[in-house]
């Protein structure tokens, strides 16, 4: 698994749509994904290292956690053969610990229990106590796809900066996306 995350981000965000993921059991199948990179206006890490985005310029395959908007917990997976690169978690197909997303998401519909970010966190139940821990170790398990999949690009979304960037990524035809792509 390290040797997929040691490439650019968006192409590490490319091979992630299919992959397992799961915290502690709960999870399933990654169906979107948005790349950042450090020289990237829209990243964390644009202007460089701070106590808030640390994890970004350390080790391939730590976990970036952080509150957007103050409301929501987001996922990142740190990447890249530079420091400051990684890729956020948008949307995954619940396969895993359905009860248990359910529950903690407080609706039935599996196609939004993990459609979104913040989303895909409360389900997983994932809060800055993940921040900086490895993705490629227990409790997080994170396995490419078994097989090639197909996968849409395009812009972004939910960003002010750099949107006309196509670095956001996901399984197409899949009803779990966030918000489906254009054209």
């Amino acid at each position: 698994m390290i040797d997929l995350l040691d490439r650019p981000s968006p192409e590490v965000a490319r091979l992630l749509i299919g992959a397992l993921l799961t915290f502690e059991g709960v999870g399933g199948v990654v169906v979107e994904t948005e790349a950042y990179d450090p020289d990237d206006p829209a990243s964390h890490a644009f202007s460089g290292p701070t106590p808030r985005n640390a994890p970004m310029f350390g080790p391939v395959g730590r976990a970036y956690v952080y509150r957007s908007y103050g409301l929501h917990w987001c996922l990142n997976i740190v990447c890249g053969p530079r420091p400051g690169a990684a890729v956020l978690f948008r949307a995954l197909e619940p396969t895993l610990g359905l009860d248990e997303m359910i529950s903690r998401r407080g609706l039935g519909d599996p196609r939004r229990l993990a459609a979104g970010p913040g989303r895909l966190c409360q389900a997983l139940g994932i809060t800055a106590a993940q921040n900086n821990q490895s993705m490629t170790a227990p409790p997080f398990r994170l396995e490419p796809a078994a097989a090639p999949v197909a996968v849409v690009q395009g812009p972004r979304i939910g960003i002010t900066k750099a949107v006309e960037q196509p670095w956001r990524f996901g399984l197409a035809g899949s009803p779990f996306l966030s918000r489906a792509f254009s054209g």
